[in-house]
């Protein structure tokens, strides 16, 4: 018996060991706004999805705390300048306990969370984690920090996994880090070898340019460091959504849904979650009016009812790491749930969306630069649901994401106009049903070809037309009929010879 229990726990070492190794690791800089308040609770219901290893607070054109000494600034952002005015001694500071806060709220419903899956790390070791960065200007960084030491640590570490910084604000302490390092090393008969190694490691995804620190320092000094640019896309997921996002997917964003299915009953984690009409302020935001139910019926963005979202427009930052099958991870000109996007013509190490990346609105039959991210909202939602209940539910009680398989595998090579079928086995863990779905993404590869299912079978004709190497990305989906339903994917690559 002691054999077996001993061999047991070597097992669990050797499997949890496994994990963080194959793991994407990360770190997370934030400038504190309410919509990154509301990512940040997205993103610890699926932080068992990767490794976390920095939650750094930062600045940002629309938030920053000064230096107490009443020193005055002006943006470098003529859109800031413009709302905000000059010569500011601070700007709508939320403070740096915010993340310790809602990390004891995480510590409440924490013991719920690991029956679900036992990869959710423990409070303590999030809170561990926590470093103040470069907060006193927007754009400042002059100073080592202890959040600017962090990345710089991570980004120097023997560790051969890619560093996934994420940019919820400002880039200036990510460029305080790769300063530090450039000052430490530029002089070294090393200082080649190691800008490679973090040339090669650091990947930055940032949520438009909410400081001038990328385009002065970072592009210039570092400009093999790959850039995944979300400046369009986002905007479905933030304040004017009901602007962009199309009607069919509105539903799972309005207060019916939201206040029903995540914000109530669902613990105290969820309870933080900012939503319009909510009665929640947010400190050192004097003017922020959505928690008031009165003020929001009828403002530029649109209309609103109670515990409707507000924005969570830095979640597509982190959403770029959750495997849901749709391998968009190494190549995001794929598309997955944080959007997709295209390499730009003039850098070969940075990703951007816009017009050149747009995706067909069935909707309105016209090419939107949003729907690249828009289409995946009702899955993302009804997922969102799920771990809310995970919150407060046993594993018995609460629906988990089903598996799909293919068997031909996921790369398969046909000839122009060939007809081929591929097999597809659905499986789910809480023994519900599970519908499948195929369709081809034309805007991810060459084009369009003809996809049916039947049982579970999906056929596909490949165009008379195509041409050699052209490609064709065959979407395979597989939805649980539990509630919330969920979905997971497999993408198929199809090569022409």
């Amino acid at each position: 018996m002691k054999n077996i229990l001993l061999l047991s726990l070597g097992l669990a070492f050797i499997t949890m060991a496994w994990a963080q190794e194959t793991m994407k690791r990360t770190i997370v800089t934030t400038d504190g706004e309410i919509d990154d308040v509301d990512t940040f609770i997205r993103y610890l219901l699926y932080s068992n999805e990767f490794e976390t290893q920095g939650l750094v607070y930062s600045s940002s054109m629309w938030h920053w705390k000064g230096d107490g000494k009443g020193t005055t600034f002006t943006s470098e952002m003529e859109m800031t300048k413009k709302i905000y005015g000059k010569d500011l001694t601070d700007l709508r500071w939320p403070g740096t306990n915010w993340i310790q806060e809602l990390l004891a709220e995480y510590a409440k419903v924490y013991p719920n969370l690991i029956g679900h899956d036992s990869n959710y790390p423990s409070p303590q070791e999030l809170l561990d984690l926590v470093r103040v960065g470069n907060i006193d200007f927007e754009g400042e960084m002059a100073q080592r920090t202890e959040g600017s030491k962090l990345i710089r640590e991570k980004l120097l570490d023997d560790d051969d996994r890619e560093l996934f910084l994420q940019a919820w604000g400002g880039t200036n302490t990510i460029a305080r880090a790769l300063k530090s390092i450039e000052e430490d090393y530029k002089d070294t008969r090393d200082w080649k070898d190691i800008k490679e190694k973090v040339s090669k490691k650091a990947i930055i995804y940032t949520i438009m340019d909410q400081d001038a620190t990328y385009k002065n320092y970072i592009g210039p000094n570092w400009p093999k460091i790959r850039v995944f640019y979300n400046a369009n896309q986002f905007w479905c997921f933030a304040y004017p959504w009901k602007q962009v996002v199309p009607k069919s997917q509105q539903p799972f964003l309005e207060g019916s849904f939201m206040g029903a299915n995540i914000i109530n009953d669902h613990g105290p984690l969820l309870k933080k979650y900012y939503s319009y009409g909510d009665g929640q302020k947010q400190e050192g935001d004097p003017n922020h009016f959505e928690g008031d139910i009165t003020k929001i019926a009828n403002t530029e963005r649109g209309s609103f009812s109670k515990y409707d979202f507000i924005s969570e427009g830095d979640s597509p930052a982190f959403l770029h790491l959750l495997d849901v099958g749709l391998n968009n991870y190494e190549d995001p000109s794929r598309g997955g749930w944080s959007g997709r996007f295209v390499l730009s013509k003039d850098n070969p190490y940075r990703y951007e969306d816009g017009d050149h990346a747009a995706d067909l609105n069935p909707e309105t039959g016209k090419m939107d630069k949003s729907y690249p991210q828009t289409r995946w909202i009702k899955a993302m939602q009804l997922d969102f649901a799920a771990r809310a209940d995970w919150c407060v539910k046993t594993f018995e009680e609460a629906n988990h994401a089903p598996e799909v398989i293919i068997k031909e595998g996921l790369s398969i090579t046909a000839k122009a106009g060939e007809i081929f079928n591929i097999h597809v086995a659905l499986n789910d863990i809480d023994g519900h049903p599970v519908y499948l779905k195929a369709w081809c993404y034309d805007e991810s590869g060459d084009g369009h070809a003809e996809v049916k299912v039947e049982n579970a079978i999906v056929t596909v004709q490949i165009p008379k037309t195509a041409k050699k190497k052209n490609q064709f990305h065959i979407i395979v989906e597989g939805t649980d009929t539990g509630f919330p339903a969920l979905t997971r994917y497999q993408r198929v690559i199809v090569s022409v010879l």
